[in-house]
């Protein structure tokens, strides 16, 4: 049988998201969407400002889609877009203060979470499935130029 690395890929991924939501109690907090979560950790690893457009780079989501995500999260009250200081054609994105918190909380959680799932996995393997997936990712932004 021809090994089908796209449904493996999307397999583990929805594989992921069911293993974490399945450690959180959702009658007491609603949690971001993945992309969600993926966003607000960009914007607390940055030591500058984040823009939709870096956004997009490095999420390698479409104009659009970030901006229906970034929608729905200041609707939901988790960002705020700034008009830029500099550039009043662009908005800043900023956490709402009770995310930042939300998410230093629960950052325990998280690395809890990446622990479990590379458990019985040896470095020099992690290595390898990290730099195939790097590959992957080249393959495809080479393609699509």
């Amino acid at each position: 049988m021809k090994k089908r690395v796209i449904f493996e890929i999307k397999a583990l991924e929805q594989e992921i998201v069911r293993f974490i939501f399945a450690d959180i109690n959702f009658s007491k907090q609603k949690m971001p969407t993945p992309t969600q979560m993926q966003i607000i950790c960009y914007i607390l690893e940055q030591k500058k400002d984040v823009y939709q457009r870096d956004l997009e780079n490095v999420l390698k989501l479409r104009r659009a889609t970030v901006s229906g995500v970034l929608g729905t999260m200041e609707k939901n009250n988790l960002i705020k877009r700034v008009v830029d200081e500099n550039d009043t054609r662009t908005k800043k994105i900023i956490l709402n203060s009770e995310v930042e918190k939300f998410l230093k909380n629960h950052l325990k959680e998280i690395m809890k979470w990446e622990k479990k799932l590379i458990k019985g996995i040896n470095e020099e393997d992690l290595d390898v499935f990290l730099k195939v997936i790097k590959q992957m990712k080249e393959n495809i932004e080479y393609n699509n130029k």
